[in-house]
């Protein structure tokens, strides 16, 4: 099974050492870094907003709570915001290369 995980960093050097980071562990096989975001947040009861990186990582399911494990400790913020989920559906050939995560090849 696949999983993804959504995660923002402060800017893209941040977002590009992680996903190197995790693709080194071989916790995910790519991540997807994304445009500019604009985040509008609750935060030590302030309202605040900033502009961020998002990042889309892809991993199997049975790694996603070690890839999102590494994401917390690695990651420049103090509490990061790092989601994953299991995909329900997904192409053969996608699940077959993740797949290989789980066999270390």
């Amino acid at each position: 099974m696949s999983a993804l995980i959504y995660c923002p960093f402060p800017d893209r050097e941040a977002a590009r050492a992680a996903a190197n980071t995790l693709l080194d562990r071989r916790l995910v096989a790519c991540v997807n870094l994304l445009g500019e975001v604009e985040s509008i947040y609750e935060w030590s009861g302030e309202r605040g907003n900033s502009c961020e990186i998002g990042a889309l990582f892809k991993t199997s399911a049975a790694l996603l709570d070690d890839a999102i494990q590494c994401l917390v400790e690695i990651h420049p913020y103090d509490t990061p915001a790092v989601m994953g989920w299991r995909c329900d559906s997904v192409s053969e050939a996608a699940a077959a290369w993740l797949g290989e995560l789980d066999r270390g090849s």
